[in-house]
């Protein structure tokens, strides 16, 4: 089926746009401020702020929850929330078993009602270079680190990881444990000399669960534009929120943090998710996205 979306009001971060979209086979195949020369049925947007759906972070899913648990956690946490693609990551002990866990996490996560993105999150002494090529060659976007002790990060052969990432450059988040404050402040400080003398690509703070990940996170980890994104060219995501009463100067994550009662429709690859208060949870329409260039739509920093 063929329409029109006319009046868009697209909201990207903090900026308004206003744009129609011609959508054919549940994707984007025309996106101009106008298109008054075709005829195809039209929907009009203008009484709503559209959005990408939301990608978050989240790496404590109970995948081993019986099925209604874990329905009803994919229900509030992501489905209410407007989320369409989540972010998460295997936890590895061992190098010899990372293919294993990443497999066991896919696994469980076959009933996901939407797509899904699998990094690794590791102890800071996993990383070396025999491990970062493991990762290369299973495509994972992003390597969480633990740190507990700035001290750690002394011990890693940072030179040997930085040319073991070459070409593939999936980016270090780091994940601080630190007992305190003062600690971790002291961990970052380390992080941030190691990652900037050796130009190692890396988040420089920590990622925020269950918050919607930047354009920035999301670009140098390589979902952006796959996923997080309305352009032409790509697939029918989006939520559709009441304009609030106090006008449209407003951020995608004030909608998500405040004016989630506003969210009326969620549309995932042109199938309606969320019509009111109202899911359809369809288990297995999730899928795993494969990142094949991480950062590959670089974002100025």
């Amino acid at each position: 089926m063929t329409y029109i979306i006319e009046n868009a009001n697209i909201l990207k971060e903090d900026k308004l746009k206003k744009a129609s979209l011609l959508v054919r086979n549940n994707e984007i195949s025309l996106m101009q401020p106008e298109l008054k020369r075709f005829q195809f049925t039209r929907m009009d947007a203008n009484p709503f702020i559209m959005t990408s759906g939301f990608v978050v972070l989240d790496t404590a899913i109970p995948a081993e929850k019986p099925f209604h648990e874990l329905k009803d956690y994919f229900i509030k946490e992501f489905l209410l929330k407007g989320c369409t693609a989540f972010l998460t990551a295997a936890a590895v002990k061992h190098e010899y078993s990372m293919k294993s866990d990443i497999k066991g996490l896919r696994a469980r996560l076959l009933s996901s009602p939407i797509d899904y993105i699998i990094g690794v999150r590791i102890p800071v002494r996993l990383l070396t270079p025999s491990f970062v090529r493991k990762c290369k060659r299973e495509r994972v976007p992003v390597i969480f680190v633990e740190v507990t002790d700035a001290e750690e990060l002394e011990h890693v052969p940072w030179g040997w990881v930085r040319e073991s990432m070459f070409p593939y450059n999936c980016p270090l988040a780091p994940v601080f444990l630190g007992r305190n404050g003062k600690e971790k402040s002291r961990i970052k400080t380390v992080w941030d000399k190691w990652m900037k003398e050796q130009k190692i690509p890396s988040m420089p703070e920590e990622i925020m669960e269950h918050e919607p990940l930047s354009r920035r996170i999301l670009s140098k980890i390589g979902i952006y534009p796959i996923k997080g994104n309305i352009q032409q060219g790509g697939e029918l995501t989006y939520n559709l929120y009441l304009k609030p009463s106090e006008g449209l100067t407003i951020e995608e994550s004030g909608l998500f943090h405040y004016h989630r009662d506003k969210l009326a429709v969620t549309v995932q690859k042109g199938r309606v998710i969320r019509a009111g208060q109202e899911i359809a949870f369809r288990p297995g329409f999730g899928e795993h996205i494969i990142i094949n260039t991480p950062a590959y739509f670089k974002m100025a920093d």
